[in-house]
């Protein structure tokens, strides 16, 4: 019986003893897993451009052009804020002002009504202060003095106005001229080089003369609009002085007939 079963086991071989393991309830001892191949070695990764924000490659892209355009804004910031803060209506035509030398002609104090445009700072009681004290040479005397100063002060006002209308003329200039800066580096690329120049040695040219056409013209638009705008603002202003002095001093007791030429 014992030859029997030793025959038989080397009958059934290895094969035979796992399954007969497996039927007896033993597990069967989990494959172990394949290696995972090393990751190769990146042999590009030296020669791979570095990057780079969009804000530091348009300041290198820049150059002295962009910083020229930089210097430009702040100025322009600057006078558009200036300009901002005197162009209001307070500074032109105080309504308390207005209503309070009204007053004073109702009260028939004229006295009182040049001592308030004497002390008062806005550009209509100074109108009216010029006006007043050229009545002993008559009314029309009076009332070319007044056009005198408004023509002066109109002139001050424009004259600061026209710095922003210099910018938006010189700030698109200053970017063209970076801009040809730009395509020259760029075709001397193509001249001096003895193949092909790669499109990445040809984009520091061409970002230099886009970013500064660019840099250009957000300076000089903002400074056009700014300048139209106060522009009309400071002529409404001046209109209305001219307009609301002009009412006021026809209200003095005094001849507006021309003085006749001494014979």
């Amino acid at each position: 019986m014992s030859l029997v079963f030793c025959f038989g086991l080397q009958v059934m071989g290895p094969a035979s003893l796992t399954s007969t393991a497996y039927a007896q309830g033993e597990e069967e001892p989990a494959a172990e897993p394949a290696a995972e191949p090393a990751p190769a070695a990146d042999s590009g990764s030296s020669d791979a451009p570095e990057e780079k924000s969009f804000l530091i490659w348009m300041i290198e892209a820049s150059g002295i052009f962009g910083g020229i355009l930089l210097i430009l804004s702040i100025v322009m910031m600057a006078l558009v804020m200036t300009n901002v803060m005197q162009v209001k209506r307070d500074v032109f035509v105080p309504q308390d002002f207005v209503d309070e030398f009204q007053g004073k002609l109702d009260a028939k104090d004229y006295k009182g009504a040049y001592d308030l445009s004497k002390a008062d700072d806005s550009l209509i009681a100074r109108i009216l202060a010029v006006g007043m004290s050229r009545l002993d040479r008559g009314y029309e005397a009076a009332i070319e003095g007044m056009q005198e100063l408004g023509e002066e002060e109109n002139m001050t006002y424009e004259h600061k106005l026209s710095y922003l209308a210099l910018i938006s003329s010189v700030a698109p200039m200053i970017g063209l001229m970076g801009t040809v800066y730009g395509m020259i580096l760029s075709f001397q690329k193509i001249a001096t080089a003895t193949v092909a120049p790669k499109p990445s040695e040809l984009a520091d040219g061409i970002s230099t003369a886009l970013f500064t056409t660019l840099e250009g013209l957000a300076v000089a638009i903002p400074a056009m609009v700014a300048y139209s705008i106060l522009r009309n603002r400071v002529a409404r202003y001046m209109l209305e002085v001219g307009m609301i002095s002009e009412g006021l001093m026809s209200r003095l007791p005094i001849s507006k007939q021309p003085t006749p030429p001494a014979a």
